[in-house]
């Protein structure tokens, strides 16, 4: 299959693979939830009965005193243990690079069918100012992307800090995540060549 490529009047050739693939909504959302667990700290950490510091002793007698209970340490007191205490975890789940790939693909080739997918010849500013990228996407009318580029400039990875709608990506950095983000994507027409060679 063929991409537009903007500014230009030849198109570039792709993979059908990589740009025609079907959409599985249940294989994306997979992927992208095992990506964002994987980005989790989990070092919550609550303390038990057992682990709260305090005496052991039975605080009154067993009986004639209404409940019954043995010390302060228990869940129901104001300063005892948590009932089902949170402990450090590992939230990662497993994903096979087979599935990975192919989730990607399919993003893409979901924006792509949507026409969310814009590939230009390069993409860059001259310097490192917010109001020239704002300036650039106005002119193609585009807000909200995500740049993905074959290795961007600091003055545009700088130039688009400043915008909280907009990500510049080189293709190394590119996960699914952003992807689903995004708005539109924006590609430069090497990256769409390394994406394909990573994907293929």
């Amino acid at each position: 299959m063929e991409l537009a490529v903007i500014g230009s009047a030849k198109p570039l050739s792709v993979s059908d693979a990589v740009f025609g693939r079907e959409f599985s909504e249940d294989l994306v959302h997979q992927v992208v939830v095992a990506f964002r667990n994987a980005g989790r700290a989990g070092t919550k950490a609550q303390l038990t009965r057992s682990e709260v510091s305090g005496t052991t002793k039975k605080f009154k007698k067993q009986k004639g005193g209404g409940a019954r209970h043995g010390d302060y340490r228990a869940p129901i007191f104001v300063g005892g243990g948590v009932t089902f205490a949170a402990k450090p975890r590992n939230f990662a789940q497993k994903v096979n690079r087979k599935m990975y790939r192919a989730a990607v693909c399919a993003i893409i080739s979901e924006l792509n069918r949507q026409g969310r997918l814009k590939v230009v010849d390069s993409f860059d500013v001259a310097e490192a100012k917010t109001k020239a990228l704002v300036a650039k996407l106005n002119e193609m009318g585009i807000a909200r992307p995500l740049i993905v580029t074959e290795d961007g400039s600091d003055a545009l990875f700088l130039a688009a800090r400043n915008l909280p709608y907009v990500q510049v990506r080189d293709v190394q950095g590119l996960d699914p995540v952003a992807l689903v983000g995004a708005e539109y994507v924006i590609m430069t027409a090497e990256a769409v060549k390394k994406v394909e060679e990573w994907l293929a």
